[in-house]
């Protein structure tokens, strides 16, 4: 050992957490920096990041069993080997998106997006994943009063994972644009490898003649025991990804949303393998159960407005406790240092396969997100739990609770409360009882793991359950990639509604005296409505955002619509299951295709009007809100042509965001708000709207104004940035901020 090794090795334990935790940081950095890329190419759907963690998952397994596999080797000889590998990956750097890459024309959008991620990202995510447990084994090699175990490094891993998720959408997104965030992560990589090399030569120098060796043979561990830990780490890994489902489907797409569930499950990680460790676990097995009957048993019930907010806090809080709760059963369980590596790399194929249940399955098999109330099912099957008393282990109360769970079961079966009960509709009496009893029941029955599940799943089929049953089995739903949409025939208030997750995305009434009349967001007060009154026979309309097809029934004979559509599935539902294209505008021209790609293929100056529509969900795609986008749209309107923009939103106050656009690309505005009219028609379904009116001409922003409407100016903030393809921030718009 040269005397410069000899030195080096008194501080190994700081360098070996400095580069583990720039590797870890840099890991997970990458992954909402390329999602915020390829976001635009895959029209911002929610299913985009699901299938991307798939991909992150399935190679840090690959880069697990890299590190198991190199574990044969002396450490000199892993050294050369990865820092080889670190060189090849170089080769693809700045990282990005492969330009090479072919279009997702015609493909799978799922399969095209994981052969884009393993061409543009693949080999830097492989090698930087192995970072974690082969640092961590060669760690174990040395002679570090520590080294005996390493587990502490762990957590460093994961604390460097969270601090890249709470800082991308907190200071990079909002300070970076996208091209300056690539270098810079490139420029990490290189930093990765000179700290992996200094990490590998203190290694040598800090280990003995016999340590230098390949390590001894790893303990032998039964198959049950690694397939134990596969378990716990899928259903916590599935979990991660059912919930963030829920978060971006009824808010947004976006990196923000993204991060906050997968910073919480790797906060789990650092809090039970921190010393505090064994105490949270315990603490967290105990209030699981209670987490599950109080939070957890409202899964089928799908939230409103006024209650979404509401419904993915509770979410969040379940998904940290049911995860420290699952990684700290993992974590006690965990073996000595020479089974480091088999133990992360049986953690990672759970965790790769919680990914491919949620993220492929999942949405084939069901037609509705049932993957996350099953999930927290088999949580609670998984998961020790205490008896709240000595009485619950007696022979007396077990038959009791046995009968009662018979009881319950005979409820569910024959739908004795357990119908009818939704947040739209008035809760039947039998159905509150059925409540109380499932929940008193499964609070009776901690500590009885499967009876406890039982009665928690009963809980949850008469708090919405069957209700979701009832409309899968009636065909009401139906899945794509690209969100779940439910087509709900309502008789008694007559008319039909399309709901995308809980929004509605358009209605039209069953009497045929109105079945032609635009209802919801297009009535024809509203901006949109009144924007196209004015439009004469040979007029050019386009619309992006198909929805029911609703805009059709205010065609005039002669005009020319097109309308682009990014989900064949809704343009199925708009032709079969809606009316509004077939009486109105039979022969309209439908692109399907994300619009930032099909609408540059439109001619310049080919439209007359241009209507956004892609905004009436509250999960907006960002890459149709930049300018960019709105120089796309000015190129293929006319001259005197006008661009509408539909920016109904719960969670987000897009108003300042148009008027920065507004003034960067040299737009007159106006912006049309409709307050919900009044109720009580029947047939009718009224919703309020806001609609902005774009257009290079005065004179025509001056005349629609002039046709009617409370037209006002848009609301701008002092200092709001541009949003464009490469920089754009949410936050400042959140509407949790006062303006």
């Amino acid at each position: 050992m040269t005397a410069i090794a000899a030195r080096a090795s008194q501080n190994l334990r700081p360098v070996y957490i400095v580069t583990i935790l720039t590797g870890s940081f840099l890991l997970f950095l990458v992954q909402p920096l390329f999602g915020r890329v390829v976001l635009p190419i895959l029209g911002g759907s929610p299913n985009v990041w699901n299938t991307a963690m798939l991909f992150y998952q399935a190679a840090l397994l690959g880069g697990y069993i890299y590190a198991d596999r190199l574990q044969r080797l002396a450490v000199r000889r892993q050294l050369l080997v990865h820092l080889g590998l670190f060189a090849l990956a170089a080769l693809t750097l700045p990282v990005g998106m492969a330009n090479w890459f072919p279009a997702a024309d015609g493909v799978d959008p799922q399969l095209w997006l994981i052969g884009l991620l393993c061409a543009s990202i693949g080999p830097l995510f492989f090698v930087v994943s192995a970072q974690a447990p082969l640092l961590q084994a060669w760690f174990a090699r040395t002679d570090d009063a520590a080294a005996a175990n390493p587990y502490f490094l762990y957590a460093a891993s994961n604390l460097g994972s969270f601090a890249a998720l709470i800082a991308y959408p907190l200071l990079v997104e909002p300070l970076a644009g996208l091209s300056a965030q690539r270098w810079a992560w490139s420029a990490g990589f290189v930093l990765l490898a000179g700290l992996t090399a200094l990490s590998g030569f203190m290694a040598q120098g800090a280990a003995g003649a016999q340590q230098t060796r390949a390590r001894a043979p790893a303990p032998v561990i039964p198959l049950q025991r690694r397939l134990h830990w596969a378990l716990l780490a899928a259903v916590a890994s599935a979990l991660l990804l059912s919930t963030t489902t829920h978060l971006t489907t009824d808010i947004m797409a976006m990196p923000l949303l993204w991060v906050v569930p997968l910073a919480l499950y790797l906060l789990s990680f650092v809090a039970v393998f921190s010393a505090a460790g064994p105490r949270l676990t315990r603490a967290a097995q105990g209030l699981s159960p209670l987490a599950l009957v109080l939070l957890g048993s409202w899964a089928c019930l799908s939230g409103g407005p006024e209650v979404a907010t509401l419904f993915a806090l509770a979410g969040l809080l379940l998904l940290l406790l049911l995860c420290v709760a699952l990684h700290g059963t993992l974590a006690e369980d965990r073996p000595e240092p020479a089974g480091l590596t088999t133990f992360y790399l049986w953690m990672s194929l759970g965790g790769a396969l919680g990914g491919l249940f949620c993220a492929l399955i999942a949405p084939m098999v069901f037609p509705w997100p049932w993957e996350h109330p099953l999930l927290l099912l088999v949580a609670a099957a998984l998961l020790p739990g205490r008896a709240w008393s000595k009485l619950a282990a007696s022979p007396a109360w077990r038959a009791i609770m046995l009968l009662a769970v018979a009881l319950l079961c005979w409820a569910a079966a024959t739908r004795f409360g357990f119908a009818g009960l939704d947040r739209s509709n008035a809760w039947p009496l039998r159905s509150i009882v059925a409540v109380a009893m499932a929940a008193a029941l499964a609070l009776l029955l901690i500590g009885r793991r499967m009876s406890f599940v039982v009665a928690l799943a009963a809980l949850m089929l008469a708090i919405g359950g069957m209700v979701q049953i009832e409309t899968d089995v009636a065909g009401k739903r139906q899945r794509s990639f690209f969100g779940v949409y439910t087509v709900d025939a309502r008789p008694k208030a007559g008319y039909i509604a399309l709901l995308h997750g809980t929004t509605m995305h358009g209605a039209q009434s069953l009497r045929p005296e109105l079945v032609t009349e635009p209802m919801t967001y297009y009535l024809r007060e509203a901006g949109i409505g009144r924007a196209l009154a004015p439009m004469g026979a040979d007029a050019r309309i386009g619309v992006v955002g198909l929805g029911t097809g609703t805009l059709a029934c205010h065609a005039k004979p002669g005009q020319r619509w097109t309308a682009w559509e990014i989900d064949p599935l809704v343009v199925e539902i708009a032709r079969q299951r809606f009316r509004y294209i077939a009486r109105c505008k039979p022969d309209m021209k439908i692109v399907v295709g994300d619009a930032r790609l099909t609408l540059a293929d439109a001619p310049p100056a080919s439209l007359d009007l241009l209507a956004i529509d892609a905004f009436s969900s509250d999960a907006i795609p960002l890459h149709l809100m930049t300018a960019e986008a709105f120089a796309l749209y000015g190129r293929a309107l006319a001259e005197n042509g006008i661009l509408m923009v539909h920016i109904s939103n719960r969670f987000l106050n897009l108003e300042p965001v148009l008027a920065a656009i507004a003034s960067d690309g040299g737009w007159q505005t106006r912006v049309l708000q409709l307050p919900p009219p009044p109720g009580g028609r029947p047939g009718w379904v009224t919703a309020g709207s806001t609609w902005v009116a774009f257009s290079r001409n005065r004179q025509r922003m001056d005349a629609l104004v002039a046709g009617g409407g409370d037209w006002r100016a848009l609301q701008t903030r002092p200092g709001m940035s541009v949003w464009r393809d490469d920089f754009a921030s949410v936050l400042p718009v959140l509407r949790w901020r006062k303006d």
